[in-house]
Protein backbone atom coordinates (compact mmCIF):
# COMPACT_ATOMS: atom_id res chain seq x y z
CA UNK A 1 0.00 0.00 0.00
CA UNK A 2 1.20 3.50 -0.73
CA UNK A 3 3.33 5.31 -0.05
CA UNK A 4 0.62 7.88 0.56
CA UNK A 5 1.26 11.41 1.86
CA UNK A 6 0.86 11.95 5.57
CA UNK A 7 0.02 15.07 7.56
CA UNK A 8 3.48 16.59 7.34
CA UNK A 9 3.80 15.71 3.64
CA UNK A 10 0.53 17.40 2.73
CA UNK A 11 1.37 20.43 4.85
CA UNK A 12 4.69 20.88 3.10
CA UNK A 13 2.98 20.76 -0.30
CA UNK A 14 0.34 23.29 0.76
CA UNK A 15 3.03 25.69 1.86
CA UNK A 16 5.24 25.33 -1.22
CA UNK A 17 2.21 25.90 -3.45
CA UNK A 18 2.28 22.51 -5.20
CA UNK A 19 -1.09 21.47 -3.75
CA UNK A 20 -4.10 23.13 -2.17
CA UNK A 21 -6.48 21.74 0.46
CA UNK A 22 -9.24 21.73 -2.16
CA UNK A 23 -7.13 19.64 -4.50
CA UNK A 24 -6.28 17.24 -1.67
CA UNK A 25 -9.96 16.87 -0.84
CA UNK A 26 -10.84 16.17 -4.48
CA UNK A 27 -8.15 13.47 -4.58
CA UNK A 28 -9.57 11.97 -1.38
CA UNK A 29 -13.13 12.01 -2.74
CA UNK A 30 -11.94 10.35 -5.95
CA UNK A 31 -10.35 7.57 -3.90
CA UNK A 32 -13.58 7.10 -1.96
CA UNK A 33 -15.45 6.81 -5.27
CA UNK A 34 -12.93 4.23 -6.50
CA UNK A 35 -12.79 2.12 -3.32
CA UNK A 36 -16.34 2.24 -1.99
CA UNK A 37 -18.45 0.27 -1.38
CA UNK A 38 -16.00 -2.66 -1.67
CA UNK A 39 -13.90 -1.28 1.19
CA UNK A 40 -17.03 -0.37 3.19
CA UNK A 41 -15.05 2.16 5.22
CA UNK A 42 -17.58 4.99 5.10
CA UNK A 43 -20.89 5.43 6.80
CA UNK A 44 -21.24 8.88 5.24
CA UNK A 45 -18.82 10.74 2.96
CA UNK A 46 -19.33 14.50 3.48
CA UNK A 47 -18.34 15.60 -0.02
CA UNK A 48 -20.03 19.00 -0.27
CA UNK A 49 -19.27 20.04 3.30
CA UNK A 50 -15.63 18.96 2.84
CA UNK A 51 -15.35 20.95 -0.39
CA UNK A 52 -16.74 24.07 1.30
CA UNK A 53 -14.44 23.67 4.30
CA UNK A 54 -11.41 23.09 2.04
CA UNK A 55 -12.23 26.24 0.06
CA UNK A 56 -12.14 28.21 3.32
CA UNK A 57 -8.77 26.69 4.15
CA UNK A 58 -7.48 27.65 0.69
CA UNK A 59 -8.57 31.26 1.25
CA UNK A 60 -6.97 31.38 4.70
CA UNK A 61 -3.63 30.22 3.32
CA UNK A 62 -3.78 32.73 0.48
CA UNK A 63 -4.44 35.45 3.07
CA UNK A 64 -1.43 34.34 5.13
CA UNK A 65 -3.52 32.83 7.91
CA UNK A 66 -1.89 29.49 8.66
CA UNK A 67 -3.59 27.59 11.48
CA UNK A 68 -0.76 25.10 11.91
CA UNK A 69 0.20 21.58 10.82
CA UNK A 70 -3.40 20.33 10.54
CA UNK A 71 -4.47 23.23 8.31
CA UNK A 72 -6.31 21.74 5.31
CA UNK A 73 -5.66 18.12 6.31
CA UNK A 74 -8.51 15.71 5.38
CA UNK A 75 -9.72 13.87 8.49
CA UNK A 76 -12.25 11.05 8.91
CA UNK A 77 -14.30 10.58 12.07
CA UNK A 78 -15.61 7.31 13.55
CA UNK A 79 -19.39 7.29 13.33
CA UNK A 80 -20.11 7.41 17.04
CA UNK A 81 -18.44 10.82 17.38
CA UNK A 82 -20.67 13.83 16.83
CA UNK A 83 -20.10 16.19 13.90
CA UNK A 84 -22.43 19.18 13.93
CA UNK A 85 -25.36 18.92 11.52
CA UNK A 86 -24.36 15.42 10.39
CA UNK A 87 -26.21 12.18 11.22
CA UNK A 88 -24.50 9.76 13.60
CA UNK A 89 -25.37 6.15 12.86
CA UNK A 90 -23.30 4.22 15.45
CA UNK A 91 -22.99 1.23 13.08
CA UNK A 92 -26.46 0.17 14.20
CA UNK A 93 -30.10 -0.15 13.16
CA UNK A 94 -31.59 0.43 16.61
CA UNK A 95 -32.85 3.87 15.56
CA UNK A 96 -32.40 6.19 12.58
CA UNK A 97 -29.15 8.17 12.49
CA UNK A 98 -29.28 11.11 14.88
CA UNK A 99 -28.29 14.57 13.59
CA UNK A 100 -25.68 15.98 15.96
CA UNK A 101 -26.52 19.40 17.44
CA UNK A 102 -22.84 20.29 17.88
CA UNK A 103 -19.32 19.03 17.29
CA UNK A 104 -17.78 16.69 19.83
CA UNK A 105 -15.04 18.52 21.71
CA UNK A 106 -12.30 16.65 19.87
CA UNK A 107 -13.89 17.53 16.50
CA UNK A 108 -14.10 21.18 17.56
CA UNK A 109 -10.37 21.07 18.32
CA UNK A 110 -9.62 19.59 14.90
CA UNK A 111 -11.65 22.31 13.15
CA UNK A 112 -9.96 25.04 15.20
CA UNK A 113 -6.62 23.64 14.02
CA UNK A 114 -7.75 23.91 10.39
CA UNK A 115 -8.62 20.28 9.62
CA UNK A 116 -11.19 19.40 6.96
CA UNK A 117 -13.77 16.80 7.99
CA UNK A 118 -14.05 14.42 5.07
CA UNK A 119 -16.66 12.00 6.36
CA UNK A 120 -17.91 9.55 8.99
CA UNK A 121 -16.41 6.05 9.05
CA UNK A 122 -17.93 2.65 9.71
CA UNK A 123 -17.50 0.77 12.96
CA UNK A 124 -18.62 -2.33 14.75
CA UNK A 125 -22.07 -1.77 16.23
CA UNK A 126 -21.78 0.84 19.00
CA UNK A 127 -18.07 -0.14 19.10
CA UNK A 128 -19.13 -3.37 20.82
CA UNK A 129 -17.25 -6.03 18.87
CA UNK A 130 -19.84 -7.08 16.27
CA UNK A 131 -20.52 -5.76 12.76
CA UNK A 132 -24.24 -5.26 12.22
CA UNK A 133 -25.21 -7.63 9.37
CA UNK A 134 -27.06 -4.87 7.49
CA UNK A 135 -23.93 -2.69 7.52
CA UNK A 136 -21.15 -5.28 7.33
CA UNK A 137 -17.52 -5.15 8.31
CA UNK A 138 -14.95 -2.82 6.81
CA UNK A 139 -12.57 -4.72 4.55
CA UNK A 140 -8.80 -4.57 4.69
CA UNK A 141 -7.08 -2.46 2.00
CA UNK A 142 -4.22 -5.01 1.83
CA UNK A 143 -6.64 -7.88 1.16
CA UNK A 144 -10.35 -7.06 0.84
CA UNK A 145 -11.29 -10.66 1.70
CA UNK A 146 -10.14 -9.90 5.27
CA UNK A 147 -11.35 -7.53 7.93
CA UNK A 148 -9.85 -4.12 8.62
CA UNK A 149 -10.50 -4.82 12.31
CA UNK A 150 -12.62 -3.14 14.88
CA UNK A 151 -14.14 -1.32 16.18
CA UNK A 152 -12.36 1.62 14.46
CA UNK A 153 -11.83 -0.29 11.22
CA UNK A 154 -13.35 2.36 8.95
CA UNK A 155 -10.91 5.02 10.11
CA UNK A 156 -7.94 2.64 9.88
CA UNK A 157 -8.88 1.53 6.36
CA UNK A 158 -9.39 5.12 5.19
CA UNK A 159 -5.87 6.01 6.33
CA UNK A 160 -4.24 2.81 5.04
CA UNK A 161 -5.87 3.16 1.61
CA UNK A 162 -4.70 6.74 1.11
CA UNK A 163 -8.10 8.39 1.45
CA UNK A 164 -7.28 10.46 4.55
CA UNK A 165 -4.06 11.39 6.32
CA UNK A 166 -5.75 11.23 9.73
CA UNK A 167 -8.53 9.07 11.14
CA UNK A 168 -10.11 9.35 14.57
CA UNK A 169 -11.09 6.23 16.46
CA UNK A 170 -12.03 5.06 19.92
CA UNK A 171 -10.43 2.29 21.97
CA UNK A 172 -12.00 0.38 24.89
CA UNK A 173 -10.05 -2.88 24.62
CA UNK A 174 -7.84 -2.33 21.57
CA UNK A 175 -10.23 -0.78 19.04
CA UNK A 176 -7.65 1.69 17.69
CA UNK A 177 -4.57 -0.51 17.97
CA UNK A 178 -6.09 -3.72 16.56
CA UNK A 179 -7.26 -2.21 13.22
CA UNK A 180 -4.03 -0.19 13.07
CA UNK A 181 -2.08 -3.46 13.25
CA UNK A 182 -4.26 -5.22 10.68
CA UNK A 183 -4.07 -2.28 8.24
CA UNK A 184 -0.40 -1.35 8.71
CA UNK A 185 -0.81 2.15 10.18
CA UNK A 186 0.05 3.84 13.47
CA UNK A 187 -2.77 3.88 16.03
CA UNK A 188 -2.54 5.62 19.40
CA UNK A 189 -4.59 5.01 22.55
CA UNK A 190 -3.54 7.93 24.77
CA UNK A 191 -3.44 8.04 28.55
CA UNK A 192 -6.92 7.74 30.04
CA UNK A 193 -8.65 11.12 30.08
CA UNK A 194 -6.09 12.90 27.91
CA UNK A 195 -8.43 13.30 24.92
CA UNK A 196 -11.94 14.58 25.80
CA UNK A 197 -14.89 12.28 25.16
CA UNK A 198 -17.65 14.92 25.21
CA UNK A 199 -19.86 14.13 22.21
CA UNK A 200 -18.52 10.56 21.87
CA UNK A 201 -21.08 7.80 22.46
CA UNK A 202 -19.67 5.66 25.30
CA UNK A 203 -19.13 1.93 25.49
CA UNK A 204 -17.59 1.90 28.98
CA UNK A 205 -17.00 5.08 30.97
CA UNK A 206 -14.11 3.46 32.85
CA UNK A 207 -12.26 2.16 29.80
CA UNK A 208 -13.01 4.40 26.78
CA UNK A 209 -10.30 6.40 25.02
CA UNK A 210 -10.18 8.34 21.73
CA UNK A 211 -7.12 8.82 19.55
CA UNK A 212 -5.57 9.10 16.09
CA UNK A 213 -4.80 6.66 13.29
CA UNK A 214 -2.07 7.97 10.99
CA UNK A 215 0.84 6.93 8.76
CA UNK A 216 3.80 7.82 10.98
CA UNK A 217 4.75 8.52 14.57
CA UNK A 218 5.51 12.15 13.68
CA UNK A 219 1.96 12.50 12.35
CA UNK A 220 0.63 10.86 15.53
CA UNK A 221 2.39 13.52 17.61
CA UNK A 222 0.88 16.31 15.49
CA UNK A 223 -2.61 14.83 15.79
CA UNK A 224 -2.42 14.05 19.50
CA UNK A 225 -1.12 17.53 20.31
CA UNK A 226 -4.32 18.93 18.78
CA UNK A 227 -6.67 16.35 20.29
CA UNK A 228 -5.18 16.70 23.77
CA UNK A 229 -4.54 20.44 23.53
CA UNK A 230 -1.06 20.10 24.99
CA UNK A 231 2.46 19.81 23.53
CA UNK A 232 3.56 16.42 22.16
CA UNK A 233 7.01 17.34 20.86
CA UNK A 234 9.17 14.38 19.94
CA UNK A 235 12.49 14.11 21.74
CA UNK A 236 15.46 12.85 19.72
CA UNK A 237 16.18 9.44 21.26
CA UNK A 238 18.76 6.89 20.23
CA UNK A 239 17.96 3.22 20.55
CA UNK A 240 20.85 2.96 22.98
CA UNK A 241 18.89 5.34 25.22
CA UNK A 242 15.98 2.89 25.49
CA UNK A 243 15.29 0.17 28.02
CA UNK A 244 12.74 -2.09 26.35
CA UNK A 245 10.72 -4.69 28.22
CA UNK A 246 9.27 -7.57 26.20
CA UNK A 247 5.97 -8.79 27.66
CA UNK A 248 6.54 -12.44 26.81
CA UNK A 249 3.11 -13.48 28.12
CA UNK A 250 1.60 -11.40 25.29
CA UNK A 251 3.54 -13.29 22.60
CA UNK A 252 1.53 -16.18 21.18
CA UNK A 253 3.00 -19.66 21.29
CA UNK A 254 0.28 -21.28 19.19
CA UNK A 255 0.31 -22.19 15.51
CA UNK A 256 -2.16 -19.44 14.55
CA UNK A 257 0.20 -16.89 16.05
CA UNK A 258 3.41 -18.33 14.62
CA UNK A 259 3.90 -15.93 11.66
CA UNK A 260 3.42 -12.82 13.83
CA UNK A 261 5.57 -14.27 16.63
CA UNK A 262 8.38 -14.97 14.17
CA UNK A 263 8.26 -11.44 12.77
CA UNK A 264 8.12 -9.93 16.25
CA UNK A 265 11.15 -12.00 17.31
CA UNK A 266 13.08 -10.70 14.31
CA UNK A 267 12.24 -7.12 15.29
CA UNK A 268 13.31 -7.70 18.90
CA UNK A 269 16.64 -9.10 17.68
CA UNK A 270 17.09 -6.11 15.37
CA UNK A 271 16.45 -3.62 18.17
CA UNK A 272 18.88 -5.42 20.45
CA UNK A 273 21.47 -5.46 17.68
CA UNK A 274 20.98 -1.72 17.11
CA UNK A 275 21.91 -0.94 20.71
CA UNK A 276 18.68 -1.03 22.68
CA UNK A 277 18.68 -2.78 26.03
CA UNK A 278 16.01 -5.45 25.66
CA UNK A 279 14.87 -7.73 28.48
CA UNK A 280 11.86 -9.92 29.08
CA UNK A 281 9.59 -8.65 31.86
CA UNK A 282 6.33 -9.58 33.52
CA UNK A 283 3.83 -7.80 35.72
CA UNK A 284 1.92 -9.69 38.37
CA UNK A 285 -1.75 -9.82 37.48
CA UNK A 286 -1.48 -9.27 33.71
CA UNK A 287 -3.01 -12.70 33.21
CA UNK A 288 -6.21 -11.39 34.83
CA UNK A 289 -6.36 -8.08 32.93
CA UNK A 290 -8.74 -9.01 30.10
CA UNK A 291 -11.09 -10.97 32.33
CA UNK A 292 -11.25 -7.95 34.65
CA UNK A 293 -11.77 -5.57 31.74
CA UNK A 294 -14.75 -7.59 30.51
CA UNK A 295 -16.21 -7.69 34.03
CA UNK A 296 -16.20 -3.87 34.03
CA UNK A 297 -17.16 -3.37 30.39
CA UNK A 298 -20.20 -5.66 30.24
CA UNK A 299 -22.32 -4.06 32.99
CA UNK A 300 -21.30 -0.50 32.09
CA UNK A 301 -22.34 -1.11 28.48
CA UNK A 302 -25.63 -2.61 29.67
CA UNK A 303 -26.41 0.52 31.69
CA UNK A 304 -25.48 2.75 28.75
CA UNK A 305 -27.78 0.78 26.42
CA UNK A 306 -30.66 0.34 28.87
CA UNK A 307 -33.00 2.81 27.15
CA UNK A 308 -32.02 1.85 23.61
CA UNK A 309 -32.51 -1.88 24.09
CA UNK A 310 -35.91 -1.19 25.63
CA UNK A 311 -36.76 1.01 22.63
CA UNK A 312 -35.87 -1.52 19.91
CA UNK A 313 -34.12 -4.73 20.95
CA UNK A 314 -34.47 -6.24 17.48
CA UNK A 315 -32.57 -3.33 15.94
CA UNK A 316 -29.30 -4.65 17.36
CA UNK A 317 -27.26 -7.39 15.76
CA UNK A 318 -28.15 -10.56 17.69
CA UNK A 319 -24.66 -10.94 19.16
CA UNK A 320 -24.56 -7.29 20.26
CA UNK A 321 -27.92 -7.71 21.95
CA UNK A 322 -26.67 -10.87 23.67
CA UNK A 323 -23.65 -9.01 25.06
CA UNK A 324 -25.85 -6.20 26.40
CA UNK A 325 -28.14 -8.70 28.11
CA UNK A 326 -25.17 -10.63 29.50
CA UNK A 327 -23.94 -7.50 31.25
CA UNK A 328 -27.05 -7.52 33.43
CA UNK A 329 -25.98 -10.85 34.91
CA UNK A 330 -22.58 -9.73 36.23
CA UNK A 331 -22.77 -9.71 40.06
CA UNK A 332 -22.21 -6.44 41.86
CA UNK A 333 -19.55 -8.10 44.00
CA UNK A 334 -17.62 -9.05 40.84
CA UNK A 335 -17.76 -5.43 39.64
CA UNK A 336 -16.46 -4.13 42.98
CA UNK A 337 -13.63 -6.68 42.99
CA UNK A 338 -12.78 -5.81 39.39
CA UNK A 339 -12.52 -2.09 40.14
CA UNK A 340 -10.28 -2.80 43.13
CA UNK A 341 -8.03 -5.01 40.99
CA UNK A 342 -7.97 -2.31 38.29
CA UNK A 343 -6.37 0.09 40.77
CA UNK A 344 -3.88 -2.54 41.92
CA UNK A 345 -2.82 -3.46 38.40
CA UNK A 346 -2.44 0.20 37.43
CA UNK A 347 0.04 0.65 40.28
CA UNK A 348 1.95 -2.51 39.36
CA UNK A 349 2.26 -1.56 35.69
CA UNK A 350 3.40 1.95 36.62
CA UNK A 351 6.00 0.51 39.01
CA UNK A 352 7.42 -1.62 36.18
CA UNK A 353 8.52 1.57 34.43
CA UNK A 354 11.19 2.02 37.08
CA UNK A 355 13.20 -0.60 35.17
CA UNK A 356 12.05 -0.10 31.55
CA UNK A 357 11.10 2.88 29.39
CA UNK A 358 8.64 1.05 27.18
CA UNK A 359 6.89 -2.32 27.14
CA UNK A 360 6.47 -4.13 23.82
CA UNK A 361 4.59 -7.08 22.39
CA UNK A 362 2.77 -7.94 19.16
CA UNK A 363 -0.30 -5.68 18.92
CA UNK A 364 -2.39 -8.69 17.90
CA UNK A 365 -1.15 -12.31 17.96
CA UNK A 366 -2.19 -12.92 14.33
CA UNK A 367 -2.64 -11.07 11.03
CA UNK A 368 -6.03 -9.83 9.87
CA UNK A 369 -8.56 -12.67 9.78
CA UNK A 370 -11.47 -12.94 7.38
CA UNK A 371 -13.97 -11.76 10.00
CA UNK A 372 -13.80 -9.83 13.26
CA UNK A 373 -13.37 -12.30 16.13
CA UNK A 374 -15.75 -12.11 19.07
CA UNK A 375 -14.59 -10.68 22.40
CA UNK A 376 -12.71 -13.50 24.15
CA UNK A 377 -9.85 -14.20 26.54
CA UNK A 378 -6.90 -16.58 26.13
CA UNK A 379 -3.65 -16.91 24.20
CA UNK A 380 -5.23 -16.45 20.78
CA UNK A 381 -7.56 -13.63 21.80
CA UNK A 382 -7.49 -10.65 19.46
CA UNK A 383 -7.02 -8.39 22.49
CA UNK A 384 -4.39 -10.59 24.17
CA UNK A 385 -1.96 -7.66 24.45
CA UNK A 386 -4.18 -4.61 24.17
CA UNK A 387 -6.73 -4.89 26.97
CA UNK A 388 -4.47 -4.26 29.95
CA UNK A 389 -3.67 -0.68 28.90
CA UNK A 390 -7.38 0.16 28.75
CA UNK A 391 -7.81 -1.27 32.22
CA UNK A 392 -4.87 0.69 33.67
CA UNK A 393 -5.15 3.77 31.43
CA UNK A 394 -1.53 3.69 30.27
CA UNK A 395 -0.72 5.19 26.84
CA UNK A 396 -0.27 2.50 24.22
CA UNK A 397 0.19 2.46 20.46
CA UNK A 398 0.51 0.09 17.53
CA UNK A 399 3.48 0.61 15.22
CA UNK A 400 3.79 -1.20 11.87
CA UNK A 401 6.75 -3.59 12.06
CA UNK A 402 6.73 -5.52 8.80
CA UNK A 403 4.66 -8.22 7.15
CA UNK A 404 3.72 -11.85 7.75
CA UNK A 405 1.94 -14.00 5.19
CA UNK A 406 1.66 -10.88 3.02
CA UNK A 407 -0.26 -8.89 5.65
CA UNK A 408 0.82 -6.16 8.09
CA UNK A 409 2.10 -6.89 11.59
CA UNK A 410 1.86 -4.35 14.40
CA UNK A 411 4.07 -4.00 17.45
CA UNK A 412 2.44 -2.57 20.57
CA UNK A 413 4.39 -0.09 22.70
CA UNK A 414 3.13 1.00 26.12
CA UNK A 415 4.54 3.76 28.32
CA UNK A 416 4.12 5.52 31.66
CA UNK A 417 0.84 7.13 32.65
CA UNK A 418 0.86 10.65 31.28
CA UNK A 419 4.08 9.93 29.40
CA UNK A 420 2.47 10.09 25.96
CA UNK A 421 5.14 12.33 24.43
CA UNK A 422 7.92 10.12 25.77
CA UNK A 423 6.17 7.03 24.39
CA UNK A 424 5.85 8.66 20.98
CA UNK A 425 9.54 9.60 21.09
CA UNK A 426 10.51 6.00 21.81
CA UNK A 427 8.22 4.83 19.00
CA UNK A 428 9.85 7.31 16.60
CA UNK A 429 13.30 5.91 17.40
CA UNK A 430 12.09 2.36 16.78
CA UNK A 431 10.22 3.43 13.63
CA UNK A 432 13.43 4.96 12.26
CA UNK A 433 15.37 1.74 12.85
CA UNK A 434 12.68 -0.40 11.25
CA UNK A 435 12.52 2.05 8.33
CA UNK A 436 16.25 1.62 7.75
CA UNK A 437 15.78 -2.13 7.67
CA UNK A 438 12.92 -1.93 5.17
CA UNK A 439 14.89 0.50 3.04
CA UNK A 440 17.85 -1.88 2.95
CA UNK A 441 15.59 -4.76 1.88
CA UNK A 442 14.04 -2.61 -0.85
CA UNK A 443 17.50 -1.69 -2.11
Amino acid sequence: MGPFPGIADLGARYRDGSLTPSEAVEEALARIEALEPSLNAFALPMAEAARAEAARRDAELRAGRDLGPLHGIPVVIKDLIEVEGVPTGYGSKVRPPQVAPRDAELVARLRAAGAVILGKTNLLEYAYGIAHPEIGQTNNPHDPTRTAGGSSGGSAAAVASGIAALGIGTDTGGSIRIPAAYCGVVGVKPSFGLVPLDGVFPLSWSLDHAGPLVRSVADAAIALECLADRPMRLASLRLSDLRIGVLRRHVSGTEIGRPVTERFSQVVAQLRGAGARVDEIDVEGLDRANETLVTILLPEASVIHEELIALNPDGYAPKTRAQILAGREVPATACVAARRFQDELRDRVEAAFETVDVMISPSVPFVAPEEDPEIADGEDSEMLASGFANLTGHPSLSLPCGMADGLPVGMQLTGRLGGDARLLSAAAAIEAELGRDMGAKAG
